[in-house]
């Protein structure tokens, strides 16, 4: 009886792992026959648990989804990530779930085996209460804009820009994409005719929704990456091109590709070109690069290079080629 009941959680766990599973791949798992997973199925679905079975080439068995939800089996990691992710969700960058993720703890930390708990014990740590970020969302708001992604209806909904201009928008929805601590939704601008991301914390969602829509091939790179060319490009409003006196092995490693590039260079001096928002944020990052420096263009970039040397003192000498 106690081989058995070891067979069924390893049967149940095999089940959870991926979506489908063939007798023969069971079988081969469990070191069993094809015949005894199959009794071993009947015996899951007598204890509540949906086990969808199809026949024929390609047939196999999967875990359905059923009316009440069954006992997950976690290993001693799994189970460690999740008590350590609900510690962490009132910390996060979504609001409104602070009581449910500490009852959520609570009840899981009643079933963990006492290794796991003195584990967890020792994790605790204490929090510096702070005030919830500007750019945190309501879950309750995140879940509606996640489901109106999921049933492909369109969205309507009060958008602030970034210069707080307030529009009314109405979009194909795609997909949520967390960067940092800011959500994001990549969505169809139906009014512009191209593809827009939308901080969630600046839209107001308006019900009902709008009709069902025929799903686009996202953009090239999918979601995520149109959320960081975007990002970038907030970065990228305006470039200047220097050139740096240090051999460009030294210069080449402090140039991160979000926000300059390394055109030529040998082994005495090199030209980069710079992002920023303006030509002042420009000339604040030159002192990172600790040497010598000429401005190739724009000429504006001398000018703020001696407005910022005047309140960076020590950094006057490194400033003198860029207005020679």
């Amino acid at each position: 009886m106690m081989e058995t009941s070891a067979r069924l959680l390893r049967l149940l766990s095999l089940l959870q792992m991926r979506r489908d599973w063939s007798g023969g791949d069971l079988a081969a798992r469990l070191n069993v026959t094809t015949r005894t997973v199959r009794r071993d199925i009947d015996r899951l679905r007598e204890l509540g648990y949906p086990v969808d079975a199809t026949v024929g080439v390609g047939g196999g068995y999967q875990l359905g989804a059923g009316a009440e939800m069954p006992p997950l089996l976690l290993d001693d990691q799994e189970v460690l990530a999740v008590a350590l992710g609900l510690q962490s969700a009132a910390t996060g960058s979504v609001t409104g779930l602070d009581d449910a993720a500490i009852r959520a703890l609570q009840k899981l930390r009643q079933v963990m085996p006492s290794r796991l708990r003195h584990r967890l014990d020792s994790l605790q740590v204490d929090t510096v209460t702070s005030p919830a970020s500007r750019s945190s969302v309501d879950a309750g708001t995140l879940s509606d804009i996640a489901a109106c992604c999921h049933r492909t209806e369109r969205l309507r909904f009060d958008y602030l820009d970034r210069s707080e201009q307030a529009s009314r928008r109405e979009v194909e929805p795609y997909r949520l994409v967390r960067s940092g601590s800011r959500w994001y939704l990549v969505a169809w601008d139906i009014s512009r005719e191209d593809w827009r991301s939308f901080r969630v914390d600046r839209m107001t969602p308006k019900i009902p929704t709008g009709p069902r829509f025929t799903p686009r091939p996202l953009p090239e790179g999918g979601a995520a990456a149109h959320v960081a060319a975007s990002i970038g490009a907030l970065w990228r409003t305006t470039s200047a091109r220097v050139r740096i006196h240090a051999p460009i092995e030294d210069v080449a490693p402090m140039v991160d590709g979000d926000w300059g590039v390394v055109e030529t260079g040998d082994e005495s001096s090199c030209e980069i070109t710079l992002f920023g928002t303006s030509m002042t944020s420009i000339a604040r990052w030159l002192r990172a690069f600790g040497t010598d420096f000429t401005v190739v263009d724009p000429p504006e970039l001398a000018d703020e290079c001696v407005e910022v040397a005047r309140y960076h003192e020590q950094m006057s000498r490194r400033y003198r080629s860029a207005v020679s």
